[in-house]
């Protein structure tokens, strides 16, 4: 992020949080010509919009009127922790035959017929 929007960030608005990557939230100190205040996230790393959890989602796009509690809303047994998008890096999935994986793909197993129009 270049260091003047850095600056102006700072200058024109309130931290209100953090999340668990690091990311930091803040808002506008008045409100913009709409009425309501703006929000942003300086990311911690690479800026990449996938990195804000569901949490802070909401909160961000005015979804929520506040921001999520210090621990987190409480979690469902079914639900996993938030993860990133990994396409483009070294952890995004590839399949079994991919070019980067160096494996082989299985063999076709014969149940594939090819439409043919009559």
């Amino acid at each position: 992020m270049h260091w003047l929007t850095r600056l102006s960030i700072r200058l024109t608005t309130k931290p209100i949080g953090a999340d668990e990557f690091g990311n930091r939230y803040y808002e506008s100190k008045k409100p913009r010509s709409h009425g309501r205040k703006s929000r942003y996230v300086i990311f911690n790393g690479k800026a990449e919009a996938s990195k804000v959890p569901a949490d802070w989602h909401g909160w961000l796009h005015h979804t929520e009127s506040s921001p999520p509690p210090a621990d987190g809303y409480a979690k469902h047994s079914w639900q996993l922790p938030h993860q990133p998008n990994l396409t483009g890096t070294i952890h995004a999935y590839r399949p079994a035959g991919h070019l980067l994986r160096l494996g082989k793909r299985r063999k076709a197993t014969g149940d594939y017929q090819p439409w043919k129009p009559e």
